[in-house]
């Protein structure tokens, strides 16, 4: 069973945060994705953090992004592509809603 204590604290410093990352259509960021509930893709690390790609920009503090791995996965709601001279795969079917206070620059 998973443990939420720890996300919850990163997510009240994340929420307490006032300034967002300024972002563009195809940025890739490490994002503070958190402990989710079953097969929804977790964040890693003490910040909870995953590759994120942004595929839509709604304005300037939500987007819809794409969770990045580099497990090599195939399906079609997987792609792979290079990404700082490395394999990167998308998890399309992971695509969802963020606040672009999760951003956290590389």
């Amino acid at each position: 069973m998973k443990d939420f204590t720890d996300w919850h604290k990163i997510k009240r410093k994340v929420e307490l945060k006032e300034n967002r990352i300024n972002f563009q259509i195809r940025d890739v960021f490490s994002c503070s994705i958190g402990e989710n509930v079953g097969f929804e893709q977790d964040g890693r690390g003490e910040e909870f953090l995953r590759p994120v790609v942004i595929i839509k920009k709604f304005n300037n503090e939500v987007f819809l992004g794409v969770p990045l791995t580099h497990t090599k996965k195939e399906g079609k709601y997987y792609f792979s592509f290079n990404l700082n001279e490395g394999q990167s795969v998308a998890i399309v079917s992971q695509v969802r809603l963020f606040d672009a206070k999760r951003l956290k620059g590389f």
